[in-house]
């Protein structure tokens, strides 16, 4: 056997070890898609409750496309077992991972990787339980009399998947400021010092990502500065040492 062939075989191992992670991944997501399909209907219906617990009495959701009624329940569905499946699929990525790393890597990878999820999940329940009922309380406040409000289950569906993946994404703010520090980047006392800029890009990611009210756009903003400091601290107490050797490398 070549040279080349020893060299490519450790590549191979690789790609079937990765291919044999990302199946089963895949096959988590399936097989929790597959348990909620007969519930997409009633999970649809608690996944509009924020909104219909704000329409006027006697109203109601419509469906505008024809397959709309059976398409979007199963979207959801799928949307939830990737949402529940995912610590499942991160454990896949980090046990591929995991064996290049050193022991230090992997002691500091766990708890960013645990807190990662954690605080997407706070921000997806954040944004349903506290967010949506405001945002629709204000925009069925503000609907001019005489307009019936009837919203589109396709347009619903869209609007409440891009308000949790905000608040999911963004609530990720202090894993980004620990992993900064950590990498050695930038310490604290910059990352202190970026706060009013941080304060700034907050409510500028908010207006962007929010619709164009003012309630919602604080309802991230505020959240996101919250956490920055959160992360803050988090950089203050990681060892000097972990900081020193990783800005070394």
């Amino acid at each position: 056997m070549s040279a080349e062939d020893d060299a490519e075989l450790p590549f191979l191992a690789h790609l079937v070890e990765l291919r044999s992670r990302l199946i089963k991944a895949l096959a988590a997501v399936l097989l929790i898609f597959l348990g909620l399909l007969p519930f997409a209907n009633k999970l649809y219906a608690m996944f509009a409750g924020p909104l219909l617990a704000k329409m006027p009495a006697g109203t109601q959701m419509i469906a505008i496309k024809v397959a709309s009624p059976f398409l979007i329940p199963m979207k959801l569905a799928l949307f939830t077992a990737t949402l529940v499946a995912m610590p499942i699929v991160l454990y896949q990525i980090w046990a591929f991972v995991a064996p290049g790393l050193y022991r230090h890597e992997r002691r500091l990878a766990l708890p960013l990787l645990g807190s990662s999820i954690f605080l997407f999940y706070l921000g997806c329940a954040f944004a349903f339980f506290l967010v949506l009922p405001t945002v629709f309380g204000f925009l069925q406040s503000v609907a001019p009399s005489g307009v019936a409000v009837m919203t589109d289950i396709g347009e619903y569906f869209d609007f409440v998947l891009v308000i949790f993946l905000a608040f999911g994404f963004c609530f990720e703010v202090p894993v980004a400021v620990v992993i900064l520090s950590l990498l050695g980047w930038v310490n604290h006392r910059q990352l202190a010092e970026a706060r009013a800029y941080v304060i700034v890009g907050a409510f500028i990611i908010a207006a962007v990502l929010t619709p164009p009210d003012v309630v919602s756009q604080l309802m991230l903003a505020i959240p996101m500065c919250i956490l920055y400091e959160v992360g803050l601290i988090a950089a203050r107490l990681l060892p000097s040492g972990t900081r020193t050797a990783n800005a070394g490398n």
